[in-house]
């Protein structure tokens, strides 16, 4: 799931960003006010770790920009105010988890995954949908109970399309949530169909049936 990290310092952005990779989130970044506002206009997240005090601006005002445009990404703010009566402000204004500074990266990606959870899986570790079996915290995917092997771009472009089932969603939205700031690297939308073209056979080979369906002139669209 794609994740904004929101962190005017370098370093410690770098080492949120590093380690959340390595936990499978596909991340971005902002280091300032202005270019944070940008993103959360033009993209949608499973998640946003904020910091308060931003170049430009505070971290709150970002808060309340993305429920004037009902946007439903998580917000985790991550800051060094550890007063009580920031942490109560914060939440009020509609951040889902506060985490003070300095704190362990193990948590804040636990913290993360629970917040995805809750706004995009109903709180469950499993998601169940027939014959098919995504298990969040181990990040395996089963079907009638044997374990099947994707690719870390299959499982989060099988996840991508769980957590908008029914939906049609565009080949540039994929691209943009699969690699994030770096999807130009990818060419031409050819490898998406590579990607979904690899994840379907899997699944029906191993006995799924065909949930992922192409949407003429629009994208795909997963229905079960």
């Amino acid at each position: 799931m794609k994740v904004l990290v929101i962190e005017d310092e370098q370093d410690l952005s770098d080492s949120i960003c590093t380690y959340l990779s390595n936990e499978q989130f596909v991340c971005e970044r902002s280091f300032d006010f202005n270019t944070a506002l940008e993103k959360i206009s033009l993209y949608d997240y499973a998640c946003i770790v904020l910091d308060v005090n931003l170049p430009g601006g505070s971290g709150l005002d970002i808060l309340n920009e993305l429920k004037k445009q009902n946007k439903m990404e998580g917000v985790l703010i991550v800051s060094a105010r550890n007063s009580l009566d920031d942490k109560v402000f914060a939440l009020k204004a509609g951040a889902d988890d506060y985490l003070t500074k300095p704190f362990h990266l193990p948590e804040l990606a636990a913290r993360v995954a629970a917040i995805i959870r809750r706004k995009s899986f109903e709180g469950k570790n499993q998601i169940q949908i027939n014959e098919l079996t995504l298990d969040l915290s181990e990040k395996i995917v089963r079907i009638n109970s044997t374990e099947i092997d994707l690719t870390r771009k299959e499982y989060e472009l099988l996840l991508y399309f769980i957590s908008n089932k029914n939906r049609v969603i565009a080949k540039n939205a994929i691209a943009e949530h699969l690699w994030g700031d770096n999807m130009d690297v990818a060419g031409s939308y050819d490898f998406i169909y590579t990607h979904i073209k690899n994840l379907r056979k899997k699944l029906i080979q191993a006995g799924a049936a065909d949930y992922i369906k192409s949407i003429y002139g629009m994208g795909y669209k997963f229905t079960a």
